[in-house]
């Protein structure tokens, strides 16, 4: 049992394995899960977990390089645009039509899965090192 942070052991051992340059991604339910990439299914009921609860909880423990948005996360969900923005706010991103980011999930090493609806609620983080 750790003393902080997260508590759900996939989680902590996706984190604790994961290499630099490595896809982590958190998503909404809607998003299609790709063949052969371990998912960590957290959806309870609509909203719980939030993205940014979820987020917020993974950024504490995992080293971020960089991370993808889909370009439509902007205009069709401004306020959690920002909120995720503000919460990442040292960390450099871009943006790619939602097509490709669900091609690029097919890279992806481990896919958490939250209860968020609000639209394009999806994000690929680019995992780095810490030295």
């Amino acid at each position: 049992m750790t003393k902080n942070g997260i508590l759900n052991p996939a989680i902590c051992s996706s984190i604790a394995g994961i290499g630099h340059t490595d896809y982590f991604v958190i998503a909404d339910p809607g998003l299609p899960l790709p063949n052969n990439v371990k998912v960590i299914d957290l959806s309870l009921v609509r909203g719980i977990p939030s993205f940014i609860d979820t987020l917020k909880a993974v950024s504490d423990e995992l080293v971020i390089q960089s991370y993808i948005l889909a370009d439509e996360m902007e205009p069709k969900s401004k306020e959690l645009f920002n909120k995720t923005c503000s919460l990442l706010s040292d960390i450099p991103h871009k943006t790619v039509p939602h097509e490709e980011l669900k091609e690029l999930t097919k890279k992806a090493k481990v896919i958490i899965r939250t209860g968020e609806t609000t639209p394009f609620a999806n994000i690929i983080l680019v995992c780095g090192v810490n030295f």
